[in-house]
Parts: C-alpha cells; structure tokens; sequence
C-alpha cells in the first residue's frame, strides 16, 4: 500500500495552528470534512471517542488519530504538520508536532491495520521526519510522506 493511495495533495496542511490536541483533532476534522463531504462532528466525535481508549501519540513527535466512519465508502488520510507542538499523552510524554489522520470506513477491516501499519512504517523513517519538519510547503511534505522508504532506513 502506497501512502499515496490515501492522502490527496489537497489533504496536507503544511502549519496548522492549534493549541492542544482536542483543537489539533478539531481543525483536522473539519478539513477532513470538507474532503469527505461527512459531517466535522461526527468525525470529530469517532475521533476523539478512538482517544479516551488510549492516545495515538506513537512517540517522536508523532501521532495517528484514526477512525472508522459508517458512510465512508474508501480509506482517507490527512496530514499536519503543526506550527507548534502540543501535548498528545503520547507513549513516551514528548509533544507531537506531526499529526496522520486515517478515516476508514465501517467495514475495512485488514486494510485500515495494513494502512496503520504503512503510515508508522513512514513515519519512523528518520529522513521522512526530519524533511518534513524542515519544511513549510504543502506539496513537498507530501513527497517526503509518499516516497518509497528503503526498509534498511526504518528502524
């Protein structure tokens, strides 16, 4: 699975401004929305519903919010970087300053594990990371999130 398959360019937000991580999940559930024609709310909603079961702040920075969503008909991912980081009671107490968002609808199953496991593979590539945070344009932090990672680079 390529990470190209769930993020559309329009789908990356290069500084987004938020103050913690409920007003993180906010701001990224209405942009969400606005890609999906779902309601903010109820992406909102399922997405903070997936956090009281434990943070999806993975570490390093970086956390993954996802959600399944009942009329959603494909995997949709949305990514930010913040301009400041915020903390996300992430696995090991750092604040998070880069934020995957995976929507997935009701039924996908396997594909939204094997969809997870695509974007940590990614994101704990040390040269995707630090490209993306030297970076304050959209469409090249795309490219970082959307090139081939060598498996001898991820640790």
């Amino acid at each position: 699975m390529d990470l190209g398959d769930l993020l559309d360019k329009e789908a990356v937000v290069a500084c987004l401004r938020a103050k913690s991580k409920k007003q993180a999940i906010q701001e990224l559930s209405a942009k969400a929305a606005e890609l999906t024609g779902l309601s903010e709310r109820e992406i909102f909603d399922t997405l903070l519903q997936r956090e009281r079961l434990g943070s999806t702040g993975v570490g390093n920075g970086i956390a993954i919010p996802h959600g399944k969503l009942t009329r959603l008909d494909r995997l949709v991912g949305l990514f930010a970087k913040l301009e400041k980081p915020v903390d996300f009671d992430a696995l090991d107490d750092e604040p998070v300053d880069l934020v995957f968002l995976l929507l997935a609808p009701e039924g996908a199953g396997a594909d939204h594990l094997k969809a997870l496991a695509r974007i940590a593979r990614q994101l704990r590539d040390a040269e995707v990371t630090k490209g993306i945070r030297a970076s304050g344009d959209a469409s090249e932090i795309y490219s970082f999130l959307t090139q081939p990672v060598a498996s001898s680079n991820a640790a």
